[in-house]
């Protein structure tokens, strides 16, 4: 599905040229802004990002074949066409050879020009499509929103008001919470749901290749650099790059990332010229990004760029009224891929689903039931078929009822209200606690406090 709208920059040092080319080639449909040399042309595209590009071969400050070598080094998706004049097919044949769509001999059909324009679109499209594709195959689609919960109905209330706008959007919670089942979501209802979507966990970034994994390098710029590559920033341009636990990228990258947001332009490693980019950035994390500024491990300018529309996605515990139907969901799914009718879940079983407190969340559910599918018998999911420590688990918090709590569930608590005391200072909450800052995280990884 290609975008209804496109843009054409048309350079030549011939005013007739120019004036000819916007007023025939202009639609509703197609913008077209004009450049009188490569300098201007240069300008142009270090503001606004084209589609195509109509470029005679020879201009007063540069030559044709030059710019194309350059603009398709720039931007490879984007197609360039050029203008001959007479003894000028030579260089068009090579003009072809190195990567121009076509090239018009003058005098120019102007029927011919528009049916080319057009096709050369297409194939703008249809290479960004296929590039997309190649980046992200690797990837699971998520699961849909599922729930009736009061949270859950916020949560879409939420999304459907953002996903219209450009802002970018914090997206925070547990890890396995669904963090990126709201981030699709946004992408489902925004105006780039036809465009790119490219998702990528900063803690799977390679260290040592990080800046070019998010910036892209030219050949040559390091060892090992054989040809050039887009990063993640050329793969999501016009459409939208999902950055998953954004406090785990390094912190002499969040400055640079700082720029891409505020500039709207970035440099490829080993590349002098800066690229203009269209991108609506979404982020999450399972991390407390507040401490991170706090203790200087998170850029506080990056912060507030970033954390310009939040929202808070609360654990499956504070949300057991959708357990039911996010089992039916997921059960559904699996049985489907299995060959096979959704089982029932018996009455036994629900209720240890119920009593227990899914420290991982929505992502623990999926992969108990995972296993129940497997071990059911008849068609049943039975209590014998679930994690016999998650039965093991669900029965102490139903004794807690009886005002009997574990010693685990006393000092989880106990640490909670340290933390809330001292507004979420962790330093502070572990001189109170009377133990080490290093005993207090490895307690809140152990309790599943974020």
């Amino acid at each position: 599905m290609h975008s209804k709208s496109y843009s054409v920059l048309v350079i030549d040092d011939e005013e007739s040229i120019l004036k000819l080319l916007e007023r025939e080639l202009a639609t509703t449909e197609r913008s077209v802004e004009t450049a009188s040399s490569g300098r201007t042309a240069r300008e142009k595209l270090n503001k606004k990002r084209f589609d195509v590009i109509i470029s005679d071969i020879r201009l007063p400050d540069a030559d044709g074949l030059d710019l194309l070598t350059e603009f398709r080094s720039m931007y490879p998706d984007m197609e360039i066409i050029l203008i001959t004049g007479h003894g000028d097919i030579d260089n068009a044949v090579e003009a072809m050879r190195i990567g121009a769509y076509d090239y018009i001999p003058k005098p120019f059909n102007l029927d011919r020009i528009e049916l080319v324009v057009e096709r050369a679109y297409q194939r703008s499209c249809l290479q960004r499509e296929n590039r997309t594709f190649r980046h992200s195959k690797t990837s699971t689609p998520p699961s849909k929103l599922v729930g009736n919960s009061s949270v859950v109905k916020h949560l879409r209330y939420l999304i459907n008001k953002v996903a219209p706008t450009e802002v970018p959007v914090l997206i925070t919670g547990e890890s396995g919470a669904g963090k990126d089942v709201v981030a699709q979501a946004i992408q489902n209802a925004s105006n780039r749901s036809d465009k790119p979507f490219i998702i990528k966990n900063c803690a799977t970034l390679q260290k040592e290749l990080i800046r070019s994994e998010l910036f892209g390098h030219t050949r040559g710029s390091f060892t090992g650099a054989t040809e050039d590559r887009e990063g993640l920033l050329g793969f999501a341009d016009t459409g939208t790059l999902f950055l998953d636990e954004i406090g785990e990228l390094p912190l002499e990258l969040q400055g640079s990332l700082l720029r891409v947001l505020e500039a709207r332009r970035y440099r490829r490693v080993g590349e002098k010229t800066e690229r203009c980019i269209d991108i609506r950035f979404i982020f999450a994390t399972s991390r407390n990004l507040t401490q991170g500024v706090e203790d200087g491990t998170f850029n506080e300018a990056l912060y507030h760029r970033i954390n310009v529309f939040n929202i808070q996605i609360p654990p499956l515990k504070e949300r057991k009224e959708d357990l039911s139907l996010l089992a039916e969901h997921f059960l559904g799914r699996m049985a489907a891929n299995f060959g096979q009718q959704p089982p029932a879940i018996s009455d036994k079983a629900m209720q240890a689903l119920l009593a227990y407190h899914w420290p991982g969340n929505v992502r623990e559910l999926r992969n108990v039931l995972e296993r129940s599918l497997i071990l059911c018998e008849n068609n049943v999911i039975t209590d014998r078929a679930l994690p016999q420590e998650l039965v093991a688990k669900a029965a102490e918090r139903r004794n807690a009822g009886n005002g009997i709590f574990s010693l685990d569930e006393v000092e989880r608590e106990h640490i909670l209200r340290a933390l809330q005391f001292f507004n979420g200072n962790r330093l502070h909450a572990a001189q109170a606690l009377g133990i080490g800052r290093k005993t207090l995280y490895r307690k809140l990884e152990k309790y599943s406090i974020s």
